[in-house]
């Protein structure tokens, strides 16, 4: 039962699905889609210049309507999760842009946004410390039982809604977001699952990087 509660739902990606980016990905986590693309580093505009490190600017696109209050709070964690795991001191006085675009929205967009993120931060071949792998997941008001990366129809059912970042090397938790009410034993226990399940989400980074990697030797 415990091995059931890491099944996530299937995850596929494109790299270089954009010709203008230096990176950039294509990404679905079942049927949640986004697209991401990084430019960078350049040179920054005076007003965000930054002389000990680069700038990171981070765009995030609706499917539909126009840019949104949710869509300025997507933009914040994406920026300050990147932040983490890029090694910005290498590139001072620059500005890295990461613009996403969501295709469609079936639950976890969040989530679903970092890892594309993170994907056009690999292709786009900046050095960083570590991946990032990010999950959502919920709690069932009914039941009260976790479940992780929940469809759309399942999060009309959630008392409480996650969504964690953690880093590859030693799972730290990266970042937090959350929404409902929840108690402080069902927050550890959901952190505890989601950092379990990030393993399956690097497991995929790095068969996604192998792939891209023989085919370009070929």
């Amino acid at each position: 039962m415990e091995e059931d509660k890491c099944i996530l739902r299937e995850m596929n990606c494109e790299l270089n699905q954009l010709s203008m980016p230096d990176g950039s990905t294509m990404f679905m986590q079942g049927d949640t889609c986004v697209a991401a693309g990084v430019y960078g580093p350049v040179e920054a505009r005076l007003a965000k210049m930054l002389h000990d490190k680069a700038h990171i600017e981070v765009t995030f696109s609706p499917a539909k309507g126009p840019p949104s209050i949710d869509g300025r709070m997507k933009e914040l964690y994406i920026k300050e999760t990147c932040e983490s795991t890029l090694m910005t001191s290498l590139h001072p006085g620059t500005a890295i842009s990461i613009n996403l675009q969501e295709m469609e929205d079936a639950g976890g967009l969040l989530a679903c946004a970092i890892n594309a993120a993170n994907l056009a931060l690999i292709n786009a071949s900046l050095s960083m410390k570590f991946t990032i792998a990010a999950i959502n997941c919920m709690i069932d008001k009914d039941s009260g039982e976790i479940i992780l990366d929940p469809e759309i129809n399942q999060l009309q059912n959630a008392r409480a809604t996650f969504t964690y970042a953690f880093d590859s090397i030693k799972k730290h938790l990266i970042a937090c977001h959350t929404s409902g009410t929840f108690t402080e034993k069902e927050l550890m226990r959901s952190i505890e699952q989601c950092r379990e399940a990030s393993q399956y989400i690097f497991d995929f980074y790095r068969e996604v990087v192998k792939k891209y990697s023989t085919c370009t030797a070929q």
